[in-house]
């Protein structure tokens, strides 16, 4: 196996305005948002990436079948847009991987003849979010303007930072011409989100200008609430026994 390792999986000609990544990451919130839209769209796979800067392990599919890890691209064309979708199993376990992965996710979005890029992930707060923001940041600060009018609240005035392909994906898209917005969803930072991914699948969908039902995301969402009810009831179940016990 090479470093990076990248199949097309079709001989025709494809071509795609932008890229979409939603790779694993903080409340998995991007990877909810584009497993959804490749679902909701119909997206054909086009791509597999298979590297050596992803954890060395196989994944157990159900049966038993062993397969190596691997990330993706899909493909969906519509009337008036193409969007590419990456997807996948992990991101690098090296700061080096993560930068030579995020070329070669590049390199591919040259080939299809992408223009804009959007990273998608979550934005950890610490704690549960009832009404989560959509937080934006751009590689060029004309873009702005769009992100806003989407409902995208930009990042604060103090210094931060983006890891991950999410964040090295909008610097490096900039460094080859290409439009960059990566939108963050506020999550707690230690559960699955789908209710901050149906957030960021709103803005997204209103800066593609695509229409897209959000309703799985919304039951899965209010599925997690009755779980963490659950869990919340259960450990104040706990502090009483506790207090009764005390007493």
């Amino acid at each position: 196996m090479d470093d990076i390792d990248i199949a097309f999986l079709t001989e025709d000609k494809v071509k795609a305005d932008v890229l979409i990544e939603g790779l694993p990451g903080i409340g998995q919130v991007g990877k909810l948002v584009v497993e959804h839209l490749i679902d909701e769209l119909g997206a054909e796979q086009i791509v597999d990436i298979y590297s050596i800067y992803f954890p060395p392990q196989v994944l157990i599919e159900p049966g038993g079948v062993a397969r190596l890890p691997s990330n993706e691209i899909y493909l969906w064309k519509g009337e008036e847009i193409s969007i590419a979708f990456l997807i996948g199993d992990f991101q690098s376990t090296s700061n080096e991987g993560h930068y030579l992965l995020s070329e070669a996710y590049l390199d591919i979005a040259e080939e299809l003849g992408v223009k804009r890029v959007y990273t998608l992930g979550g934005f950890g707060v610490g704690h549960l979010v009832e009404e989560p923001h959509v937080l934006g940041a751009v590689n060029d600060e004309r873009l702005i303007e769009e992100v806003t009018t989407a409902g995208g609240v930009m990042t604060g005035d103090e210094p931060g930072g983006i890891v991950g392909a999410a964040g090295l994906l909008l610097g490096l898209s900039a460094e080859r011409n290409m439009d960059g917005i990566c939108l963050m969803g506020e999550t707690s930072g230690y559960l699955v989100d789908p209710k901050s991914a149906r957030e960021v699948l709103l803005v997204l969908a209103r800066l593609l200008g695509i229409e897209v039902d959000p309703t799985r995301l919304t039951e899965h969402a209010a599925e997690m609430e009755k779980i963490i009810a659950r869990y919340e009831e259960m450990e104040r179940g706990k502090e009483d026994e506790s207090l009764n016990y005390i007493g």
